[in-house]
């Protein structure tokens, strides 16, 4: 019989259509059978040796959760069976959005995003954590207590859904017996066999898999995904290139996040139109199609596109590729590519007033602390060679050593994205809100820019929210705490008059935070309003269990709100 390896995961929902993807442990065919007699088939593809499908679930009605199961070859195989505890578990259900209404109407519950970054997996349940209770975990849990209460609309996930270089003890064990750690890359992920075992020591967790397969999620990559400061500058790429191991590593990872995160983003339109997936199904293995088009990912970044749009509603999320679209030829440096810049401010201008609330998702945060931003920008600097080939290197040492890679590190970039922001949150039809959604720095915190001179309608804001599942040691914790201070803004100044670099564009201030936990944000739309929730995950300390029933509240994750404030009221005018 054909069996679950992985899944079932929960991705892309609209109205009346959903997709839903599985692995399994041979070719066959995928079902999906919804209790409203909706549903869906799909044969698997395959891909080194693995067996996938995404399943097309059509015929759903607009707002209402439907039950579903998933079947392989008519063998049921989701719910599992029987098991703990998975049997305690509520049903998988597909909820779809109610049909689109006039703006003026009553919005209803309205829209949920949850959002975060930087999910290392979690140990066994009962093993010790050693980075502290999992946030999905903690979700899966209240969502699980009351099915029918509160839930995200929409998870999204925003980079380091694995870790390729940074791996567990027991991913430890596993690469050690398969192949030995003496040569390189060591204890990190040599291969795409190697990041299968990644994803399923991520999503395996049961309460984790739960969630995955009735909360629809959104994806991006982050460095980790494929290896530590992935693309900082064009000399840690030609050092990359040198190695014997990385060739294998950046095409494998690249194939599997295609294959694991990258499809599910799409709508069944983007997939019916896209060659390559087209490709993979039709042929016996479609791993060599993969292959070549994760070299060619590699080797010009412009040649695909990992960003994409998605529309709930009158919230439109614009997810923004600032990994592996970037441009890093000194004296070019770019976060975004020509055809990547082009194709964001396209979709922030398409269809202006239709949206109410505009959602920019990058792993790395915009704004970040005032003495990060200047240190990041003074580097750029630097390594351009403006100040002499001996600062250069030192630059380059500096900035691979410190991670001086996010939006501060491409000032132009940097000023770019104000100037398009500032655009769209301008003008009579502009949204009530612009969100930047980020995570990568292991803190969360909130942030609101202002340009000199002139001021956007819309509520602008950093939100970046990070760990879901990680640590951060005590010393980077207190510098970004001095880092948001008046002593660090003074400085960075100091780091800015060597480097010679103008003031940037906008002028910003920290309005919350900085939050350090594994923890999970959620931006909650209703017409115009919005309200942001941070709740960050605890362990629950052990009840004794009642020996009549067995039963009892046993050690796990909860979520707690940490704070709650409102961005804009349902007129669309900012609250501060």
């Amino acid at each position: 019989m054909t069996a679950l390896r992985l899944g079932p995961l929960l991705r892309y929902v609209d109205g009346s259509s959903a997709t839903v993807w599985v692995e399994t442990s041979r070719p066959g065919t995928a079902e999906v059978r919804c209790a409203d007699g909706s549903g869906g088939t799909a044969r698997t593809f395959q891909v080194a040796g693995h067996h996938y499908a995404l399943v097309e679930v059509t015929g759903l009605t607009p707002g209402t959760a439907t039950p579903y199961e998933v079947f392989l070859d008519d063998g049921r195989v989701w719910p599992l069976p029987g098991e703990e505890p998975f049997r305690s578990l509520p049903p998988s259900v597909i909820a779809t959005p109610a049909a689109a209404s006039d703006p003026t109407a009553d919005p209803g519950p309205g829209l949920r995003v949850a959002f975060g970054s930087c999910h290392w997996a979690a140990p066994p349940t009962g093993e010790h954590d050693p980075v502290g209770p999992d946030a999905l975990h903690a979700l899966a849990t209240r969502v699980a207590a009351d099915p029918d209460g509160e839930r995200p609309d929409v998870l999204l996930l925003l980079g380091d859904q694995v870790y390729a270089d940074e791996t567990s003890e027991a991913t430890r064990a596993y690469l050690a017996a398969r192949r030995g750690l003496d040569d390189p890359p060591g204890a990190e992920v040599a291969d795409y066999e190697e990041y299968t075992h990644l994803y399923d020591e991520s999503w395996l967790d049961p309460p984790v898999r739960w969630l995955l397969s009735t909360v629809p999620t959104c994806m991006i990559f982050d460095d980790h995904d494929v290896a530590d400061d992935w693309n900082t500058s064009a000399s840690w790429v030609a050092d990359m290139r040198a190695t014997s191991w990385w060739g294998e590593r950046v095409r494998s990872g690249l194939m599997s996040y295609w294959v694991y995160q990258h499809l599910g983003n799409l709508s069944p339109r983007e997939l019916a139109a896209d060659p390559l997936y087209a490709s993979v199904r039709e042929n016996p293995d479609g791993t060599e199609a993969l292959r070549a088009f994760a070299a060619e990912a590699e080797a010009d970044p412009a040649s695909t596109r990992w960003s994409y749009r998605r529309d709930f509603g009158r919230v439109r999320l614009l997810m923004v590729d600032s990994r592996a679209a970037r441009v890093l030829t000194e004296g070019e440096r770019s976060m975004l590519d020509p055809g990547e810049a082009a194709w964001l401010r396209d979709r922030v201008r398409d269809g202006r007033g239709s949206y109410d609330h505009l959602l920019i998702g990058t792993s790395l945060p915009w704004l970040l602390p005032h003495l990060v931003h200047d240190v990041e920008a003074w580097s750029s600097v630097l390594c351009r060679g403006d100040k002499g080939p001996r600062w250069a290197r030192f630059g380059e040492r500096l900035r691979r050593a410190a991670d001086l890679e996010h939006w501060a590190a491409f000032p132009e970039s940097f000023g770019e994205l104000a100037e398009l922001i500032a655009e769209a949150g301008t003008g009579p039809d502009a949204p009530a809100t612009v969100s930047v959604l980020s995570g990568d720095v292991h803190h969360a915190y909130t942030a609101e820019p202002s340009w000199p001179g002139r001021e956007p309608d819309a509520r602008v804001t950093q939100l970046t929210c990070s760990p879901v599942h990680n640590s951060i040691s005590p010393s980077i914790r207190w510098g970004f705490r001095f880092g948001w201070s008046a002593a660090a803004r003074a400085l960075g100044r100091v780091f800015a008059r060597h480097g010679g670099a103008g003031k940037p564009p906008v002028a910003w201030r920290r309005t919350g935070g900085p939050w350090f936990g594994n923890q999970l944000m959620t931006l909650t739309m209703r017409g115009r309003s919005a309200v942001l929730r941070l709740d960050q995950a605890h362990t629950e300390k052990p009840r004794e269990t009642r020996p009549e029933t067995g039963s009892g509240r046993r050690t796990g994750a909860r979520l707690r709100t940490v704070t709650e404030v409102r961005l804009s009221d349902q007129r669309g005018k900012a609250v501060r």
